[in-house]
């Protein structure tokens, strides 16, 4: 798989704000049939650094009532990808 299909974008919050600037620590959502050594080689790829560490997270889809009926939100998975402390991303 290719690493722009991988990598889908940069998740930002103010946890993973945080976690960039204190802990070198990124968060992407990625794709669902992505193993972490995918991932690891994908931002290795497009960013051009090092990562020493990847966490991965499934969240399952929820249910919505809405006045037209039930919808199920899609499952997404997300990547948080540990890089070495001389590297960082720039996403802004």
């Amino acid at each position: 798989m290719d690493a722009t299909y991988i990598i889908k974008k940069p998740l930002l919050s103010e946890k993973s704000t945080f976690a960039m600037n204190e802990q070198k620590r990124y968060s992407f959502l990625v794709d669902r049939r992505a193993s972490k050594t995918d991932i690891k080689q994908a931002v290795q790829d497009l960013y051009k650094v090092r990562v020493v560490g990847v966490n991965t997270q499934v969240h399952k889809g929820k249910h919505r009532r809405l006045k037209y009926g039930l919808v199920v939100e899609p499952t997404t998975k997300t990547a948080v990808v540990r890089l070495h402390p001389d590297d960082s991303i720039e996403l802004f």
